[in-house]
């Protein structure tokens, strides 16, 4: 298969051809940021856990799980990969033993360098045909379809 995609979508898709692009873009998005990602033995997501630790280290697992807004079961599974990997702890916090409290180690607070020098060349990769103009374009549309989506999926307000 080629690594080029075709610029019409299939007949099913052809009435969401905004759709089929923007899923196009997010998996070649998510494909190129993988592969930087492993170069730093991190799978897709841990960066993003690292990076809101980066900000507050002694995070609450609930609070990582709502800031990143990933599942619950993905979180844990990313958070013990990562303790196994020696980049964080996690330990129960003094006031209530059920609730985990998620430190950076040493290992971990030194990927945040390599984590914003991957963001800067993905995004670098990303706009180098478009104009600061275009980006400033396309990221407001995004947040508006991101917005669109979300509140798609809320459930309608009682009236």
């Amino acid at each position: 298969m080629s690594g080029s995609t075709s610029s019409r979508p299939p007949s099913a898709a052809s009435e969401g051809r905004l759709s089929y692009a923007v899923f196009q873009l997010a998996r070649a998005h998510r494909g190129h940021a993988a592969a930087m990602l492993r170069a730093m033995n991190l799978h897709p997501g841990q960066e993003l856990l690292l990076m809101q630790l980066f900000d507050r280290d002694g995070q609450t697992q609930a609070e990582l799980l709502e800031q990143v807004g990933l599942d619950h079961s993905t979180v844990s599974k990313s958070l013990r990969r990562m303790q196994e990997a020696g980049l964080l702890t996690r330990e129960p916090a003094p006031h209530d033993r059920r609730v985990m409290v998620v430190h950076l180690t040493d290992a971990g607070r030194a990927l945040r360098e390599p984590i914003a020098d991957m963001w800067r060349t993905l995004e670098r990769i990303s706009v180098r045909d478009l104009t600061p103009e275009q980006v400033d374009v396309f990221t407001g549309c995004a947040r508006v379809i991101e917005t669109s989506i979300r509140e798609h999926g809320r459930p309608a307000p009682a009236g």
